[in-house]
């Protein structure tokens, strides 16, 4: 799940950057007009993909806690069925949050 985190953290992050630092270099210098809103379309794919990343992290997280938690297992795990929280999943929900807000705050501004 961390890995996911990880992975996603850095394509929504990345995507912004890269919507940002083209934005700041187009101001800069007026590059041919054909492909001007390529930079915002890359960085919404990327944010995309990260939030993307973040639902198959949980859905896969709480489908292996399910399985690992049931059958010959739950007697190792320890834990009942009905607290399958973590603070993992919290977290990957904050961050799809943020990934949704970041999205849109590039959809929005685009003319």
């Amino acid at each position: 799940m961390m890995a996911w985190l990880r992975t996603s953290v850095s394509l929504i992050g990345f995507g912004f950057a890269i919507v940002q630092f083209l934005d700041r270099m187009r101001q800069i210098s007026e590059g041919p007009a054909a492909h001007r809103r390529a930079p915002e379309y890359l960085g919404m794919a990327l944010i995309a993909c990260g939030v993307l990343a973040l639902l198959i992290a949980i859905w896969q997280y709480r489908w292996m806690a399910r399985y690992l938690r049931s059958g010959p297992f739950a007697t190792i795990a320890g834990v009942p069925e009905k607290k399958m929280q973590s603070p993992v999943v919290g977290v990957a929900l904050l961050l799809i949050f943020v990934g949704l807000f970041a999205f849109f705050a590039v959809l929005l501004r685009l003319p």
